[in-house]
């Protein structure tokens, strides 16, 4: 039997402890092929035919998390703690439990656990305060200066210390918390600008909400309407329960770490574990959303965002959010039809532009590309413009075969930025592959060279310029360094076998060659198996 035919076998047949080792393996199966629901059923028949099985739990654990089944993850929550192989963060998917149950003796028990165990508990101040308020008996939070993770737990309190401000009602209290809340993000939150604005919208401090939301800006338009009209935002608006504002801390932490691939999974399960706890907030959801979709489970993290009101204020942040999972899900076409639809909305910002001449150029709509990040430059002075962006339209215009146009927008970029080595090496390598200014170009590539010796693309460029102008023997040796750097590209491969070639080492040119065509495909993998049976011939030649 095929695998394909195996992972289509259906699940939930039958519970015994023989057909539930049959349905581990389907899942395993389905795991390796990314069939995230198919495995998803099968864990949950062979935790049902097996419930003592710690291999079947910890794989149903992940995925009850990933996948969103909140039973699932619970029951394998339980029988790994019983066991004492619980990951730490099953304490908090305990807590939230207990907090969404309102059962405030175990969550305060299982915030114990939390400070005890260590690993999240910096979190216990914030996590403690909402149980207070939840037994009736407000408490704010307050971090223990001489805790050695303060610091952690300083980076999300303030958030927090408003959130229950606006709970009672006291919006003047919440707003130097507020500030410092925001001040403390390096990345812009729309999300958290938005949720404050409602809170305060709702009690009455509009001028204060209208103030958090700068105004000609796409994200904040309905929001900005709303208000001046007297609305607040609806549940957006009311004030949080404690599960709810322990939902937005796992929410927050899970954003922060997730920029570490490393971590990137525990980020994921943190998010859930949040989403559970907070099942109707829209911030879990989009974090939820960006990390499935940088995880490449594109099509898990539209079913997420799908889940945040597409009407609300948090729409477009949704609508923003869905361009990259629709791309990670290979849906270009969805993902370009929105992305063209944000680009061209009132106030749309220079990331929306940018974002589409990317997704263009992915599909090679490179004069499309080219165009969308000439309208991105718009935004900026004439003398402001970064150049990065001129970087990417002048790739984009020499990829459409528009070359003169390209070398002056990259000539532009190294005036701007006469020592990035990104500049330099694409202006160097792209006249030395026309044979244009090679002498130049040299020059801009061994500065570039200079300024990045490690990076084997501009390595690969410096080594290919000595070859066009002829000198062989220094082409050589840079060159494999390059190979060395990146030992699986296609080009820098193929322009080390040309090399070797002209020097005579032709066993080694053709050894070079079939490493070029491993990951090769089309003309270059033609271009490359020629050379491998018939040697170097005019022809045959790399760009």
């Amino acid at each position: 039997m095929s695998l394909p035919m195996l992972l289509a076998l259906p699940a939930g047949a039958s519970v015994d402890r023989s057909s539930a080792l049959h349905a581990y393996a389907r899942g395993r199966l389905a795991d390796s092929y990314g069939e995230a629901n198919v495995a998803l059923s099968n864990y949950r028949d062979a935790l049902a035919g097996d419930a003592s099985s710690l291999a079947v739990a910890r794989r149903s654990y992940l995925h009850g998390l990933i996948s969103g089944d909140m039973a699932l993850a619970l029951q394998s929550a339980r029988l790994l703690d019983s066991r004492g192989v619980l990951p730490r963060d099953g304490t908090l998917l305990f807590l939230g439990d207990a907090l969404v149950r309102r059962d405030w003796k175990t969550a305060r028990q299982v915030a114990d656990r939390v400070a005890a165990e260590g690993n999240f508990g910096f979190l216990a101040p914030i996590i403690r305060s909402w149980i207070s308020i939840g037994e009736g008996r407000a408490v704010p939070p307050e971090i223990d200066p001489a805790d050695r993770y303060a610091s952690l737990g300083r980076r999300y309190i303030d958030e927090h210390i408003a959130l229950q401000a606006l709970a009672r009602g006291d919006a003047a209290a919440a707003g130097p918390a507020i500030n410092r809340a925001l001040a403390l993000r390096t990345v812009e939150l729309g999300e958290m600008r938005l949720t404050f604005a409602a809170q305060l919208a709702s009690r009455k401090a509009r001028a204060e909400a209208l103030a958090l939301l700068p105004e000609g800006k796409a994200d904040y338009v309905l929001a900005r309407q709303d208000i001046a009209h007297g609305r607040s935002g609806g549940e957006i608006g009311r004030a949080l329960s404690p599960a709810q504002g322990f939902g937005r801390l796992l929410a927050r932490l899970a954003s922060d770490i997730s920029s570490d691939e490393s971590t990137r999974m525990l980020a994921i399960r943190l998010a859930r574990i949040g989403s559970f706890a907070n099942p109707a907030g829209a911030d879990g959801r989009l974090v939820l959303g960006q990390l499935l979709t940088d995880a490449g489970h594109g099509q898990q993290a539209v079913s997420e965002l799908n889940k945040v009101v597409e009407s609300g204020w948090f729409g477009t942040l949704r609508q923003t959010a869905l361009v990259n999972a629709w791309a990670a899900s290979d849906d270009s076409s969805a993902a370009i039809s929105l992305a063209r639809g944000l680009a061209q909305a009132p106030g749309a910002d220079v990331e929306r532009l940018v974002r589409l001449g990317q997704l263009l150029a992915r599909e090679k709509d490179f004069g499309g590309a080219a165009d969308a990040f000439h309208s991105a430059e718009t935004r900026y002075a004439a003398d402001n413009v970064p150049w990065a962006l001129l970087l990417m339209r002048g790739s984009a215009l020499e990829q459409a075969g528009r070359w003169e146009e390209a070398r002056a927008v990259l000539e532009r970029a190294a005036k701007i930025a006469p020592n990035e080595p990104a500049v330099l090496n694409y202006l160097g390598y792209a006249q030395v592959e026309r044979r244009q200014n090679v002498p130049a170009a040299l020059e801009l590539l061994k500065k570039a060279s200079a300024l990045k010796p490690d990076d084997a693309s501009i390595t690969d460029s410096l080594g290919w310029a000595h070859f066009v102008t002829g000198n062989v023997e220094a082409a050589v040796p840079v060159l494999e360094r390059a190979a060395e750097g990146a030992p699986a590209d296609v080009t820098i491969n193929e322009h080390l076998g040309d090399a070797l070639w002209a020097i005579g080492r032709r066993f080694e040119a053709r050894y070079a060659w079939r490493a070029a065509a491993v990951f090769a495909e089309g003309d270059v993998a033609a271009r490359l198996d020629a050379k491998t049976k018939m040697g170097m011939r005019p022809e045959y030649a790399a760009p």
